[in-house]
């Protein structure tokens, strides 16, 4: 089943936060994730995939069968090979270990639940990351449950808090953070855990990830005044700790992005900051000289945590969704979170680099489309085609902020 459209109903049904993406081509896919309902959190449906068009901003929603997963929150997305991989999270019973896939190129959408994996499978966790390497997901840290047996022989875990909890047929007795790697091999549907040596970064959940050719970046998600970075050599499984040459250093954060954008750059936005505010700077990391540097952009009145952000075309980068503030309630006796009634449904764009000259031209025409109508009718019908996306996306309200950018790019 697909609906497409721009109205008002199925705008509203694109808000939403901590939920997967990936750009696949000329489509952004967005899928899961929460969104708040009369002021009570909510899962969104998993039987349903979203799809937007990046050049004409239309968007249209898939329907999805099979072994579909549970409504998960804080669960793991990766995308390879045209597979949408889900695993972890919470559903509606608790943390969740289990493993979920579906093919999006064949067509009908179908979900399969992984059972016939090989290898000790993860400990159930959410709001771990993972790095997509050759034919591997490779995940990272998480805020989960262990068994004792478990925690006595893992040096990679700090104990939160000790309660019991029955998860299928097992009895779990701690909870808390991790800084395990564990690797899902997709070609042989085998996980394995593999000896880490180097500087274990803490263990940590909130953090986020990227992948540069056979490193794998973490940073993120502690409670320190700076962010921190970590690398590890996805061949030789060494940890190193990055020291900056600089004193120009992002404030610490959780539940932001990193996002790559050259093969030795890296693209950090928004978070929430250890003093509870929500962030909309924007950072490029330099992975050659280890330096920050600041970027302008046109998003800064528009603070996001739980987004995604995915690397577009001309290495854009591609923000959805997402929140735009975090708010606890406290009494004398515990902290709890507000769900948020600011949850979002725009994309955002970061410009890193210059535009070729082919898309300046369709941009310019498609934000000029009112006083160039008679010569649109010139164009060859292919070149018309994609200039009509173009004039599309621009029309459509949530695009003011890519005007303004051409405005800035034509002066």
């Amino acid at each position: 089943m697909m609906d497409t459209g721009t109205g008002v109903e199925m705008s509203n049904s694109l808000e939403r936060s901590d939920h997967t993406a990936f750009v696949e081509g000329s489509f952004l896919y967005v899928w899961g994730g929460c969104k708040s309902v009369s002021g009570t959190e909510t899962l969104l449906p998993s039987d349903e995939i979203w799809l937007c068009d990046l050049e004409s901003g239309i968007w249209e929603r898939r329907g999805m069968e099979g072994e579909i997963p549970p409504a998960l929150s804080g669960a793991c997305g990766s995308y390879h090979n045209g597979t949408l991989y889900v695993f972890g999270g919470c559903d509606p019973n608790g943390h969740t270990n289990q493993l979920y896939s579906v093919d999006l190129l064949e067509g009908r959408y179908t979900w399969r639940k992984v059972t016939d994996a090989g290898g000790n499978t993860p400990s159930p966790r959410d709001k771990q990351s993972c790095w997509v390497n050759r034919d591997r997901l490779i995940y990272f840290g998480g805020y989960g449950c262990k068994t004792i047996r478990e925690v006595n022989n893992s040096r990679n875990f700090t104990v939160h808090e000790s309660s019991w909890a029955m998860i299928g047929t097992t009895f779990f007795r701690f909870w808390g953070w991790n800084s395990e790697v564990n690797i899902f091999d997709t070609h042989t549907a085998t996980w394995e855990e593999p000896e880490t040596h180097g500087q274990t970064p803490s263990p940590r959940a909130s953090h986020t990830s990227a992948t540069l050719g056979d490193k794998g970046y973490i940073c993120g998600g502690l409670e320190d005044t700076d962010l921190d970075i970590h690398c590890l050599d996805l061949d030789t499984w060494i940890w190193t700790r990055i020291d900056f040459l600089s004193s120009l250093v992002p404030v610490g954060r959780s539940m932001h992005t990193l996002t790559p954008v050259s093969d030795h750059t890296l693209f950090l936005f928004g978070g929430l900051s250890i003093t509870g505010d929500s962030l909309s700077d924007g950072w490029e990391f330099d992975t050659q000289t280890n330096t920050w540097r600041e970027m302008d952009h046109l998003h800064h009145d528009k603070p996001r945590l739980w987004h995604s952000a995915c690397r577009g075309k001309d290495n854009d980068v591609v923000v959805f969704g997402g929140s735009r503030d975090y708010v606890l309630l406290m009494d004398s006796v515990t902290v709890l979170r507000s769900p948020s009634q600011n949850h979002c449904k725009d994309v955002l764009v970061f410009q890193t680099q210059p535009y070729p000259l082919l898309r300046l031209c369709k941009d310019c025409i498609g934000y000029n489309a009112d006083v160039l109508q008679e010569q649109l009718l010139w164009l060859p019908p292919k070149l018309q085609e994609t200039v009509d996306k173009r004039v599309s996306f621009f029309r459509i309200g949530p695009n003011q902020e890519n005007k303004k950018r051409l405005d800035l790019v034509l002066d």
